[in-house]
């Protein structure tokens, strides 16, 4: 007979077990390698859990609730569409690196003898141009840029810090909802408890991807106190992982699984 306690401990346990899946922990590796504190990379991991578990809840409890049945054709877009999520990912993290590597610095002029070109950084937005540094000349303000103009009004909330794990953990929430649902309806017949155990599945990917964010934070954390290049070097390999592996998956769901197949 099936117990409240046991569907908690069952719903706790395989909540971060799913937090642990493959192309879980390489989307949200992309957004902590931008995040230098455990504590930071800890809060993109709950709000990935909370689009993943709000996500799973509400269309399993349609499923459960109301019969929802979901094409096979649909769940297939939808494991596509994290393919073609992680494909993004990994490139905005190569193209971030790749902008902030050090441009060749010009020689000025006899006038300006300090007048050089490099590539820097405002928060993440990163830019070159020439400027002065004998004295320090430079041709904008901080917050002219793209982000700063961003931080300036979201930065007190931070919106687009909490957007950006969301909506990565919708993504994933739709693609894995169905097969979610249907698991709990075969082991638990009571709409009430299933719905219930679909809140404490929620409730234990958010506890697993908070810890593996943390996790994921240390070394990079180290990296940056020891040498950029080594923080570059982590985020162009989270990059190319989630590159390779949004490839991947999109071409199983394509070709291997049939998706692109005409019927």
């Amino acid at each position: 007979m099936i117990t409240i306690l046991s569907i908690i401990a069952l719903g706790l346990f395989l909540g971060m077990r799913h937090a642990t899946d493959p192309d879980h922990v390489i989307a949200v590796s992309t957004i902590v390698a931008h995040h230098r504190t455990a504590r930071d990379a800890a809060w993109v991991g709950v709000f990935w859990g909370i689009g993943h578990g709000l996500t799973v809840l509400a269309v399993g409890s349609a499923i459960i609730l109301l019969g929802w049945v979901i094409p096979a054709r649909v769940g297939l877009s939808m494991e596509f569409s994290v393919g073609l999520m992680l494909m993004l990912l990994g490139a905005w993290n190569l193209r971030g690196v790749f902008g902030a590597v050090d441009a060749v610095h010009t020689k000025g002029s006899s006038s300006h003898p300090h007048v050089h070109s490099h590539a820097h950084a405002h928060g993440d937005y990163v830019h070159t141009h020439t400027h002065e540094h004998d004295p320090e000349q430079h041709p904008h303000r901080p917050e002219q840029t793209p982000l700063g103009w961003l931080d300036q009004r979201f930065g007190r909330l931070s919106l687009y810090q909490i957007l950006r794990p969301l909506a990565v953990g919708v993504v994933h929430g739709l693609a894995g909802s169905a097969a979610v649902a249907l698991l709990v309806l075969a082991a638990i017949q009571d709409a009430r408890w299933a719905i219930l155990y679909l809140v404490v599945f929620g409730i234990g990917t958010i506890g697993g991807m908070m810890l593996v964010t943390a996790a994921m934070a240390v070394p990079l954390a180290k990296a940056a106190n020891r040498s950029m290049r080594l923080r570059h070097g982590l985020r162009v390999a989270s990059g190319l992982v989630s590159l390779a592996f949004g490839l991947f998956l999109a071409y199983r769901v394509a070709f291997v699984e049939g998706l692109f197949k005409l019927r």
